[in-house]
C-alpha cells in the first residue's frame, strides 16, 4: 500500500488535511518544507502528493515544477493547495504541471474526491 505525502508548513492545515484522508483509510506522511518533501519522494514515491505553494525556502509551485519536469517523478499526481485561489493563481498552478488545485481553506469532501480520482 502506498501514501500520500503532504506538503504544509502550517500544522493546522496538515492535520485537517491528514485527519480528512486517514478517515477514508489513505496512508499519510508529512513534509514541513519542499525541501524535505523531496528528501522524502526520494526515499520512497508517493502516490499522491499535496502541496501548498506558499512554503519556507523554495515554492510549491517549483517543486512542482521540478517533480513534473523529472522523469522519475512526473507520474506522481499533485494537487496544490492554497489560500492563493484566484484564476491566475489556479492556471499558473496547472502550468507548473499540478493535476488538481484546491482553494484554502479546504473543502474535505472536494480534496477526498480528488485524491480518490487521482489514484483510483
Amino acid at each position: 500500500m502506498g501514501y500520500t505525502l503532504i506538503v504544509d508548513d502550517s500544522a493546522t492545515e496538515r492535520s485537517i488535511i491528514t485527519g480528512c484522508l486517514q478517515e477514508v483509510g489513505i496512508n499519510v506522511s508529512v513534509a514541513l518544507s519542499g525541501e524535505e518533501a523531496l528528501e522524502k519522494i526520494q526515499q520512497k514515491f508517493p502516490d499522491l502528493i499535496v502541496l501548498d505553494i506558499v512554503l519556507p525556502g523554495r515554492s510549491g509551485f517549483e517543486i512542482c515544477r521540478e517533480l513534473k519536469g523529472s522523469a522519475q517523478t512526473s507520474q506522481i499526481p499533485i494537487i496544490l493547495c492554497s489560500t492563493k485561489s484566484t484564476e491566475m493563481d489556479k492556471f499558473w498552478g496547472m502550468k507548473q504541471g499540478a493535476d488538481a488545485y484546491i482553494p484554502k481553506p479546504i473543502d474535505q469532501n472536494e480534496l477526498i474526491r480528488k485524491v480518490k480520482e487521482l489514484i483510483a
